[in-house]
């Protein structure tokens, strides 16, 4: 098995080998081409590139290269499938390399070269799909030039081209396919002949992940490296007053202390002396966005904001007033979820060499394009100038989307004119990072003679992502645009969301999946100045919870088996309750033990539905969830595998939150500081998971996220 490596080529080797060959294909959408020689792929001169994802070389080599950043939801495997399938070419002896900074890297969904929304096999369906029917049209052409035989009477078998008895692999034709005009539009594999799409199949990644020879920013070390420690305001949005710096110069291997923005770096020549002589700063801070904050009253805040009927109106249709007012039996509950941290097992990193005229970062992030565009911002460059190597990710959930520490280590390597490594500890991710949104929900509904929902209304009070998301992107995205314009944007952004228009990330997932003849969703923005930014299933994540655990109380009310009360309310949502009724028989059998009991809720997120079952008891006074039942339609299973691991893992992420997570304010800073504190689930509390996938011939929709939100 091929096993996966990031490109890491020196600046010398990278100008030397970058030029690059060939043409743009459009099939519906832009396909990539390499006719631009900044695409940062190493090549020699006989090597053959068709398109900016695959390479040939004169000795065998099939690289694939990575438009996804892989953040351990299986990226590499199932988009390499993808091309490998029409390729006709086994995805295991694929060489897989992370993309650097491209246009031609941008995920079709986003317009932006981004991961995240459970977006990658969804958005690179067809088009990774098109790159390999058309490269193996290529190398068809390639043979029938070379053999003078027709294509139609010639085939191919997993990297060679079939011609009666002979068989020519794929590199002895490269030298004929690069003189060939690209083809465009090849027509694609019927899913009767998928070879690898829907096979189990072991991960690509796991062997180097098994070997340790999966590189990490946190394992980046480039010559003449100095590490960066940030000491930063306890309280979000303080400012520095006063630094008194003597006694952190004076410690061993210490060589610079600099001011940047996010506060004052201390650079030494290894990470323990910089983390040291930091904690020896005299340091005075001021101000702050949260002084005097705390959980109790950022709580109080969000009902009193709902209990004042204030916000604006998202969604709505019926008159829910006047069924409320008819409806038989009627219940009302709020539903509150605390901020989260994503405490990703690698902390935040990277390696930043800033020069005159060029800078090179190291890091695993979910936006190398935007990546590039912070780094260009903050050192007075071109983005051309600057050169991303992107290393694998240490878990993300929408951490790593948020790039500022690529911000700082730019700053402190301009001041310093050294290669940096700033590394956050444990302590000032969970202190100093951004977080999950608080939210407070209260839904009111009623219930007509017949036992059907009639009458749905949700509110929720919270802040929004959408206005601090344009604050941390459109400097990455706009390097050359001035901060004025940065801000002024911001702000309008956030003066929508505040009062003309409803962020929809803050209420997704409220209203969508059941039949609801008379609902209305509105929400009040609050907003107490802590950092937010996308956390698992974004939105979902809080508002799931909500809306199953009414659709329990509802049910309830009704007398009605809490299952059934959800096909009866599904007639206008078929895969949502296929799912519901999947579950409904895998389920039979489970919660049969004495003292054990079965919860039940669906959700649908990302254009996939899932459907889970927990089995659970109460021990010494503790939950314990024995087995999860997950039963999920994302479309077609291109790797079984993957989707089975990406369902289990959201399950523990969710079951997290829901037994242990909370970040907690305290005089406007973070209590919490490690997983002392912010436990993770242990292996001890982890049940059992029962993954059932329902076979689906749609094209495949979200994974890494949809299997979180039904759990809590």
């Amino acid at each position: 098995m091929s096993v996966s490596r990031s490109v890491n080529l020196s600046r010398r080797a990278f100008l030397r080998r970058s030029a690059v060959v060939g043409g743009g294909l459009v099939v519906g959408f832009t396909l990539p081409g390499c006719s631009d020689p900044s695409i940062p792929v190493e090549r020699l001169a006989e090597d053959l590139l068709p398109n900016a994802f695959l390479q040939f070389t004169a000795d065998g080599v099939v690289r694939f290269f990575c438009p996804r950043s892989e953040m351990g939801q299986g990226v590499t495997t199932g988009l390499t499938t993808l091309v490998a399938e029409e390729l006709d070419y086994a995805p295991e002896r694929m060489r897989i390399e992370l993309a650097s900074a491209h246009p031609d890297y941008v995920n079709p969904d986003f317009g932006a070269q981004a991961t995240g929304g459970s977006t990658s096999i969804k958005a690179h369906w067809l088009q990774l799909r098109q790159v390999g029917a058309d490269t193996r049209a290529l190398l068809l052409a390639a043979a029938s030039a070379e053999l003078g035989v027709p294509v139609a009477e010639l085939a191919t078998d997993d990297g060679v081209v079939l011609a009666g008895e002979r068989r020519i692999p794929y590199a002895a034709l490269i030298g004929t396919a690069a003189s060939l005009p690209m083809p465009e539009g090849s027509p694609l594999k019927s899913p009767a002949d998928f070879r690898w799409i829907g096979r189990e199949s072991p991960r690509l990644d796991s062997m180097p992940k098994a070997t340790g020879t999966a590189v990490y920013g946190i394992d980046v070390d480039v010559p003449g490296m100095h590490h960066a420690v940030v000491v930063r305001s306890p309280v979000f949005g303080g400012t520095l007053a006063r630094l008194d710096a003597t006694a952190a110069r004076a410690m061993p291997g210490v060589t610079d202390v600099v001011e940047i923005d996010a506060g004052v770096a201390v650079v030494a020549r290894s990470y323990w002396e910089a983390r040291k002589a930091a904690g020896v700063l005299d340091v005075e801070w001021v101000g702050g966005d949260t002084v005097d904050l705390s959980t109790e009253t950022v709580r109080a805040d969000y009902a009193a904001a709902l209990a004042a009927d204030d916000g604006k109106e998202a969604e709505a249709t019926g008159d829910v007033e006047a069924a409320l007012a008819a409806a038989a039996h009627r219940v009302e509950g709020e539903y509150w979820a605390p901020y989260l941290a994503h405490a990703p097992l690698e902390p935040m990193n990277a390696v930043v060499h800033v020069r005159e005229d060029s800078a090179e970062v190291w890091s695993g992030t979910q936006g190398p394009g935007p990546t590039q565009g912070l780094v260009a911002r903050h050192a007075g460059l071109d983005p051309e100038q600057v050169r991303v190597h992107q290393t694998w990710l240490g878990g993300g959930f929408g951490r790593r989307g948020t790039i500022t520490h690529v911000t700082e280590a730019t700053q402190i390597s301009k001041a310093t004119g050294r290669p940096i490594q700033l590394l956050w500890s444990r302590e000032d991710d969970m202190r100093a990072g951004l977080y999950r949104p608080a939210s407070l929900i209260r839904i009111r509904a009623g219930l007509d003679e017949e036992g059907r929902i009639s009458a749905w209304e949700a509110r929720r009070a919270g802040g929004n992502i959408t206005p601090e998301t344009l604050e941390n992107v459109l400097p990455a995205v706009l390097p050359g645009a001035p901060q004025g314009m940065i801000d002024f944007a911001v702000g309008v952004a956030d003066k929508a969301t505040r009062d003309w228009v409803v962020d929809h990330a803050s209420i997704e997932g409220l209203y969508e999946d059941y039949d609801l003849p008379n609902f209305a969703v509105r929400h009040v923005t609050r907003d107490h100045g802590v950092p937010l930014t996308f956390w698992r299933s974004v939105g979902h994540s809080y508002t799931a919870f909500a809306k199953e655990t009414a659709m329990d109380e509802l049910a309830e009310l009704a007398g009605e088996d809490p299952v059934a009360f959800r096909v009866k309310h599904l007639q206008d949502n078929g895969r949502l309750r296929n799912v519901v009724e999947i579950a409904a028989r895998e389920m039979e059998g489970m919660g049969s033990a004495p003292g054990r009991h079965l919860g039940f809720a669906a959700h649908g997120s990302f254009s996939t539905d899932v459907a889970e079952v927990a089995e659970v008891s109460v021990e010494n006074g503790r939950i314990r969830v024995h087995e999860v039942l997950c039963v999920v339609d994302c479309g077609t299973a291109v790797n079984p595998d993957v989707i089975r691991a990406q369902m289990e893992g959201a399950v523990m992420f969710g079951l997290t939150a829901a037994l242990h997570g909370s970040i907690d304010l305290e005089d406007g800073a973070v209590r919490q500081s490690n997983f002392h504190d912010y436990p993770i689930l242990r292996m001890n509390e982890a049940p059992r998971v029962r993954v059932v996938i329902v076979d689906s011939q749609d094209a495949p929709t979200g994974v890494g996220e949809p299997g979180l939100p039904p759990i809590a």
